[in-house]
C-alpha cells in the first residue's frame, strides 16, 4: 500500500508539474504575443463615451462596433498633409491586413463638425477605402468623445471664419473586439506595425 501511494504521489507531482510548465509556456507565448509595436494603454478604458453620428447620420457607440477591432483616428477633411497622410496609411495597414480586414473597422472621427458634415466625411473616409467610415456630430457630441479618448483638439490661431486650420493629436488608438481601448499608435508608424499590432487582438 506504502509502495502504492509513493507511485501515486510521484505521478501526480510529475502531472502537476508538466501541467503548470504547459501553463507557464502558454502564459510566456501570450505575453511575447502581445507585445505591441505601440504604447500598451489596456486597462484606461478609453474611448468607452463614444458617441458620434455617421455618413447615415445615425448615432453611433462602440457597442455598434462589437466583434470588430477598431482602429480610430481623429482628423478634418480639409486638413492639408496629415490626415490624407494618416488615412493612406491606414489604407495600406488594411491591405496588408488580407482576410483579416473584414474584423477590423477604420473609423475617423471629424474635429472639424462645423464644416464635416456626415455626408462630406463619409465620401472623405471612402475615398480611401470603402469600408472606413467616419463619425462627426455637435460639438457637444465631439467634446465628450474627445475626452473619452484624451484626444487634443483646438482651432488654429488666424484665417477667416471659413478658412481656418484645426490642431489635433496624430496618434491611432486600437480597441480589441470588446471595445477595450489596448494601443496607442505613433502617427509616424508604419502600416506594417500597425497592423501587426492589430493581428495580437484578433
Amino acid at each position: 500500500m506504502s509502495g502504492f501511494s509513493s507511485r501515486r504521489r510521484i505521478l501526480l507531482t510529475a502531472t502537476a508539474a508538466v501541467t503548470l510548465s504547459a501553463f507557464m509556456v502558454g502564459c510566456s507565448k501570450k505575453e511575447q504575443e502581445l507585445a505591441f509595436q505601440g504604447s500598451d494603454i489596456s486597462g484606461t478604458k478609453l474611448g468607452r463615451d463614444l458617441e458620434m453620428q455617421d455618413g447615415s447620420g445615425k448615432l453611433r457607440t462602440l457597442a455598434d462596433y462589437k466583434g470588430k477591432v477598431l482602429l480610430v483616428f481623429f482628423g478634418y477633411t480639409q486638413c492639408p498633409d496629415v490626415c490624407p497622410t494618416a488615412m493612406a496609411e491606414l489604407s495600406q495597414t488594411v491591405e496588408l491586413l488580407g482576410d483579416d480586414a473584414a474584423k477590423v473597422q477604420v473609423i475617423m472621427i471629424s474635429v472639424d463638425p462645423a464644416r464635416d458634415t456626415p455626408e462630406i466625411l463619409s465620401a472623405y473616409v471612402t475615398a480611401f477605402n470603402p469600408s472606413f467610415v467616419g463619425l462627426t456630430g455637435t460639438p457637444e457630441q465631439l467634446s465628450k468623445t474627445a475626452k473619452s479618448f484624451k484626444a487634443y483638439y483646438a482651432k488654429s490661431s488666424g484665417g477667416t471664419a471659413d478658412q481656418y486650420g484645426m490642431d489635433h493629436a496624430s496618434s491611432f488608438y486600437i480597441l480589441d473586439q470588446q471595445g477595450e481601448a489596448r494601443v496607442l499608435v505613433s502617427g509616424n508608424a508604419s502600416a506594417q506595425d500597425i497592423a501587426d499590432d492589430v493581428k495580437l487582438l484578433l
